[in-house]
C-alpha cells in the first residue's frame, strides 16, 4: 500500500473527514534532505472534518499529526497540513 493510501486510511480513521486530498509532493524536494528515491516522503494534506469545530490551527495539527504518529516518526519527512472546517472549506479556491 503506498504511503498516501496509508495516510488516507489512518486520517479518515481518526477523523472522519467529508473532504480529504493528499498529495505526494516528493518530487518537489528531490536532492533536499529527507527526500528518498522513489518518493514517498514528502507531503501535503488538505482535510475537512467536524471535527476541527472549535480547535484551534494548532490543535488541529496536533490531531493530524497524532493519526499519523507512526508515520511520522519514520517514513514522512515532511508534511503540510491544511485543516479545516466544513464552513472554513467554503473559502477555499
Amino acid at each position: 500500500m503506498s504511503m498516501a493510501a496509508i495516510i488516507e486510511q489512518k486520517l479518515h480513521a481518526a477523523l472522519a473527514p467529508i473532504r480529504l486530498e493528499v498529495e505526494d509532493q516528493s518530487h518537489l524536494h528531490a536532492g533536499h534532505a529527507g527526500a528518498r528515491e522513489g518518493g514517498e516522503s514528502h507531503f501535503a494534506v488538505l482535510i475537512v472534518a467536524e471535527i476541527f469545530s472549535n480547535s484551534s490551527r494548532l490543535a488541529r495539527q496536533r490531531l493530524v499529526n497524532e493519526a499519523l504518529r507512526e508515520e511520522l516518526a519514520g517514513s514522512i519527512h515532511a508534511l503540510s497540513i491544511r485543516a479545516v472546517t466544513p464552513e472554513e472549506a467554503g473559502e477555499i479556491s
